[in-house]
């Protein structure tokens, strides 16, 4: 797996990013983890660790991100939480049916797929919100809030993603689409956390989101 990095956005992880870095550390991929740099607490925690870590320059979940897309160098690479909830066991899976793919988006919902940290709430909003997806900007997709996403680090860096917070679930799709790349979803299940307190307000975020498919589907940039 050398051709491949993972991209991880860490906030106060202390408690579950050790054990994720032991649980993928014979993998033989690279990592960036990005965090804030006020946040010693998730940094003392990883500091022995073979690992890149790169002070966010800006805040939110998808500034995070989009700041470690734009650090990768291999050829591959996948969105990966410091919590512990996804599965490093479908990497391999992932990374082999990406070879003919731009993506490869993990979904919860697909036969096979399973969440142990998805609430009635989420999982219907994120019914709507896969439909909402589906139905105006013509996406096959079965889970379009999970950002357990692995593709081709030159397709991911040509988005130009701008979306600072969550809205980067969907924006990512909506402009592989828009771009006419080729991507498909595979079953994967969800684990519950180990540590750490949930990130996504629902509600809160949930607007944000919404607000976010509204623009996109303006095309107001």
């Amino acid at each position: 797996m050398k051709n491949l990095t993972l991209v991880i956005p860490a906030k106060k992880e202390e408690a579950s990013l050790p054990s994720v870095l032991k649980e993928i550390k014979d993998f033989n991929c690279e990592i960036i983890i990005i965090v804030e740099e006020q946040d010693r607490l998730t940094i003392e925690a990883v500091k022995d660790f073979d690992c890149k870590i790169i002070f966010q320059n800006g805040r939110g979940y998808g500034n995070a991100i989009i700041e470690g897309i734009n650090n990768v160098e291999t050829e591959y690479l996948c969105i990966f939480n410091a919590d512990g909830s996804f599965d490093p066991k479908y990497l391999n899976q992932m990374l082999n049916l990406c070879e003919k793919q731009d993506y490869v988006f993990a979904s919860r919902y697909l036969k096979e797929g399973k969440s142990d940290d998805d609430t009635f709430v989420t999982k219907v909003g994120n019914f709507i919100f896969t439909a909402i997806g589906n139905i105006f900007f013509s996406l096959k997709l079965s889970d379009i809030l999970f950002t357990f996403i692995l593709g081709k680090a030159k397709s991911f860096q040509s988005l130009n993603l701008d979306s600072d917070d969550f809205c980067l679930c969907v924006e990512i799709p909506i402009k592989a689409k828009r771009m006419g790349m080729l991507y498909l979803d595979t079953p994967s299940y969800e684990r519950k956390r180990i540590g750490g307190s949930k990130k996504v307000n629902e509600f809160r975020d949930g607007l944000k989101i919404l607000f976010g498919m509204a623009k996109f589907f303006l095309r107001i940039k």
